[in-house]
């Protein structure tokens, strides 16, 4: 059986992390949870609940994509992945694969900017040669344009994935408008290249804004745990 949507968001994650906040990595079980939670970069918005993530642990443990790496003394058990092992791929490949497990299928203009926090692509022709290796291998899959559509879309093919993005799993939360198809992670609409910062409505950079601020506060918050600091509450000016 191919991995499910709830597998496939928890490697991904894994794989977001593992370049984002390097310092917590590998992550707790806690930390996983509200990775996979989390309503920033996430496409669709889910709750799940441990037991569901720790299911899905499992299952990928069973498929040689993740281990538990604590060691006898840890105090939390801590999950990585074994993808770039599993699938022979490079760093490139992963980040975008984690790009796409994440938030389902973009341009490759949209990954390259999405994919930007992961690894640093050139230009578009670096992405797009990335992209190339993956369908080859299988990995990936160009969708045909419908109406309207003025560039070529990809799709991860690993799993939990249909034409239309990812598969709602049955914890998954009613995700906004915003959120929906291929909206930025922040700021405005873009293809190849991102319009310049002064030509952005004020709506718009508050938008920008309050999404990075999300997602700072929710790297913060992991870092607390996995270093096994006290939380700190979201509404304290500390959060």
């Amino acid at each position: 059986m191919e991995p499910t949507a709830v597998e496939i968001r928890v490697v991904g994650c894994l794989l977001e992390k593992q370049r984002t906040t390097p310092d917590a990595y590998p992550l707790s079980l806690n930390a996983l949870r509200l990775a996979c939670n989390q309503a920033t970069n996430r496409n669709p918005v889910v709750e799940y609940e441990e037991a569901t993530v720790v299911e899905a642990l499992r299952r990928l443990a069973l498929r040689g994509w993740t281990r538990l790496a604590s060691g006898a003394g840890s105090r939390a058990r801590k999950y990585r992945h074994l993808l770039d092992d599993a699938l022979e791929l490079d760093d490139a490949e992963l980040s975008l694969l984690a790009v796409l497990m994440l938030r389902g299928p973009q341009t490759p203009g949209e990954l390259k900017q999405r994919a930007d926090r992961l690894h640093t692509f050139p230009d578009l022709g670096a992405v797009q040669e990335t992209l190339d290796r993956l369908v080859d291998a299988g990995h990936v899959e160009r969708l045909a344009r419908h109406p309207g559509q003025k560039e070529d879309r990809y799709l991860q093919r690993l799993g939990g994935m249909d034409e239309d993005g990812p598969m709602v799993a049955a914890t998954a939360a009613p995700i906004g408008a915003a959120d929906e198809g291929n909206a930025p992670l922040a700021g405005p609409a873009r293809t190849d290249r991102l319009a310049p910062e002064d030509r952005l409505a004020p709506e718009d950079r508050l938008d920008r804004l309050e999404r990075e601020l999300a997602d700072l506060r929710e790297q913060v918050r992991q870092l607390r745990e996995a270093l096994g600091e006290p939380s700190v509450p979201a509404d304290s000016p500390q959060a």
